[in-house]
C-alpha cells in the first residue's frame, strides 16, 4: 500500500476517533484515542470471523507500517522537541540531581530488576527464557515514554514539582534506555564473550555524551540564526530544519538522537523567547509545534490501538504480561527510591513522590517499537505481547487514575 494512502487512512481514523472522544467519551485525548482504536480493532476481529477479507485487509494495512521505523526514526524527534520546547530550564535545573539519577542509575537498576524477576517468573510458569533476553525486556520496558507522559500529565493537574520530575526524567531516560537496549542487543547477538567492557563503555559514552554535545552545538547555532532575523515563517522553518537535520546527523554519527533533540529543544525554548523571537514569532512557533504534537500523538496512539491486530493472542503470553505488570511497577518504585532518599532533605519533595512517580511513569509506543526490533529467536512474539499488555495497562489504568491519585494524596497533606 502506498505511503500516502496509509497516512490518509490513519489521519481519517484519528480525526474520527478524536471527534467521538471529544463529543461523547470526553476522556484525556491520547487515552481516548487509544481506547476507541482498540474497540475499533475488536470490531474488526469480530467481523473477521464472518468475513475473513475484512480482517486480512486490516492486518495487511498494519503490517505494511513499520511501527519501529515510523516511531523511532520519524515521529520521535518531533514529539520530543515539542515536549522539550515547553520545559522550563530553571525548574529543570533545580531538580537536575534526582532527574539525572532517575534517568541513568534508575534505568539501569530497573532493567536489572525487571529482567531478573521476569527470568524467574518465566521459569516458574514453565517457559524458561535466556537471561540476556530477559534483560533486553527489562531495558525496553524500563524507560517511561515522554510522549505518553507529556500528553497525560497536561490533563492530570499534577503539582509543578512532581510534573517537572516525571517529565524531565521521561525526556532523558528515553535516550538512555535506548542506549542500554542497544548495548544489550549487541551482547545478545554476538555473545558476552565477544563484547569487551571498554567497548560497552565507549558505546554508552559516545551515544549519551555525543548526543548531548551535538544538541547543544546545533541548538545554539539555530538560536543565533533566529536571533539575527525577525521573520516568523523563516524561524518556524529553522526549528523544523533543526529537528530533522539534528536527528539525521546524530544517527549518522551514532549519537543519541533523542537526547540531542531534547537538549536542543530545551535550549531553544528557554533562550529564544527572551532574546531571539518577537511575540509574533513566539506565538507562531508555539502554535506550530503544538499542532505537530497533537497530530503525531493522535496518529501514534491510534497506531498503538490498531497494533492489537498483529499481537499474538496467546493465553500464556497474556498471563505473563499480566504477571509482569506488578514486576514492572515494583522495579520502578525500587529504582526511584535511592535518588528520592538521597535528595529528600535537600529538595522539597511532595509527599509520596516515589508512589506518584511510579504510577505516573507511563509506558508507551517506544517500548512497543523496541520490542518489535527484537529478533524472532529472542522470544520476540512473547515479549511483544507482554509489552503490549503492560503498555495498555499503563496508559489506560495508570493514565486515567494518576490525576485522582495526586488529588487524594495532596488532600491528606497538611497545608
Amino acid at each position: 500500500m502506498e505511503i500516502f494512502t496509509i497516512i490518509t487512512i490513519l489521519t481519517i481514523l484519528s480525526a474520527l476517533f478524536a471527534y467521538i472522544n471529544t463529543k461523547f467519551l470526553k476522556l484525556p485525548f491520547t487515552i481516548g484515542l487509544m481506547i476507541i482504536a482498540m474497540l475499533f480493532t475488536l470490531v474488526i476481529l469480530i467481523l473477521g470471523y464472518f468475513e475473513s477479507a475484512v480482517l486480512e485487509q486490516s492486518k495487511s494495512l498494519i503490517q505494511s507500517i513499520d511501527f519501529k521505523t515510523v516511531l523511532l526514526e520519524i515521529m520521535l524527534s518531533f514529539l520530543l522537541f515539542a515536549g522539550a520546547l515547553h520545559t522550563k530550564l530553571d525548574e529543570l535545573a533545580k531538580q537536575r540531581g534526582p532527574i539525572m539519577l532517575f534517568a541513568t542509575f534508575g534505568v539501569l537498576l530497573s532493567t536489572f530488576l525487571i529482567g531478573t524477576l521476569f527470568y524467574f517468573l518465566a521459569e516458574l510458569t514453565g517457559h524458561p527464557i535466556a537471561y540476556i533476553y530477559c534483560l533486553l525486556f527489562g531495558a525496553l520496558i524500563s524507560p517511561t515514554d515522554p510522549i505518553a507522559v507529556l500528553g497525560i500529565l497536561k490533563e492530570a493537574n499534577a503539582p509543578k514539582k512532581l510534573e517537572i520530575k516525571i517529565v524531565g526524567e521521561s525526556l532523558f531516560n528515553d535516550g538512555v534506555g535506548v542506549v542500554v537496549f542497544l548495548v544489550l542487543l549487541s551482547i545478545a547477538q554476538r555473545g558476552i564473550a565477544s563484547v569487551e567492557a571498554e567497548e560497552v563503555g565507549l558505546l554508552f559514552f559516545e551515544e549519551v555524551f555525543g548526543g548531548l554535545a551535538l544538541g547543544l552545538v546545533l541548538g545554539w547555532l539555530a538560536f543565533k540564526l533566529m536571533k539575527s532575523i525577525d521573520h516568523y515563517e523563516t524561524e518556524v522553518l529553522l526549528t523544523l530544519a533543526l529537528v530533522m537535520g539534528l536527528y539525521a546527523l546524530a544517527s549518522y554519527l551514532h549519537f543519541s538522537g533523542p537526547l540531542a533533540v531534547v537538549v536542543a529543544g530545551i535550549l531553544i525554548g528557554n533562550k529564544s523567547p527572551e532574546t531571539a523571537w518577537s511575540s509574533v514569532t513566539q506565538n507562531y512557533v508555539d502554535k506550530f509545534w503544538e499542532l505537530i504534537d497533537v497530530f503525531l500523538n493522535a496518529i501514534l496512539f491510534v497506531l498503538i490501538g490498531l497494533e492489537l491486530l498483529i499481537i499474538t493472542i496467546n493465553a500464556e503470553y497474556i498471563l505473563l504480561g499480566v504477571l509482569a505488570i506488578p514486576i514492572a511497577l515494583a522495579s520502578r518504585y525500587l529504582a526511584l527510591s535511592g535518588p528520592i532518599i538521597l535528595f529528600r532533605k535537600k529538595l522539597d519533595f511532595i509527599p509520596k513522590t516515589g508512589l506518584l512517580m511510579t504510577w505516573g511513569g507511563i509506558r508507551g509506543g517506544i517500548s512497543i517499537a523496541l520490542a518489535l526490533s527484537l529478533e524472532p529467536i529472542m522470544e520476540r512474539e512473547l515479549f511483544l505481547t507482554v509489552t503490549y499488555v503492560i503498555v495498555v495497562f499503563s496508559i489506560i489504568i495508570q493514565g486515567l487514575s494518576i490525576g485522582p491519585l495526586v488529588k487524594k494524596i495532596l488532600s491528606k497533606t497538611p497545608q
